[in-house]
């Protein structure tokens, strides 16, 4: 097993809680704009391989809270590689709707807005 994403949330957005309830977490690296930072969970990054994308069967772990992914969007991990940024939909998809999203397995919204804290470190392992 090798880490392929390592990063810890550095703050939340006070429209965070609102789209995890939906299953919805939206990441961007600290420094997003504003009108971003709103609806998301900044973080600052400590690993990210540079040769290895998170594939379905890679584990996300938010905390004490893991998921499995289940898909994943042409574009979502070039988007975390250039900018610190990708949506994870915890719906169980196997497919994503849009080339910048990742899917995992359904995760009930109270329990991933709890997990979502300042301070929590968010990993990705194959």
């Amino acid at each position: 097993m090798s880490i392929i994403w390592k990063t810890e949330i550095t703050a939340v957005g006070p429209d965070v809680a609102d789209l995890a309830e939906g299953g919805v977490v939206i990441f961007f690296e600290t420094g997003a704009p504003p009108e971003l930072a709103e609806v998301s969970v900044l973080h600052r990054r400590s690993a990210l391989s540079p040769d290895v994308d998170p594939v379905p069967g890679s584990r996300i772990e938010i905390g004490p809270l893991q998921a499995f992914i289940t898909a994943v969007g042409e574009k979502a991990w070039a988007k975390v590689r250039e900018i610190g940024h990708v949506v994870v939909n915890f719906n169980g998809a196997m497919t994503t709707d849009r080339p910048g999203e990742i899917c995992a397995t359904a995760v009930e919204g109270d329990v991933l807005s709890a997990a979502l804290v300042t301070g929590t470190t968010v990993t990705i392992i194959a």
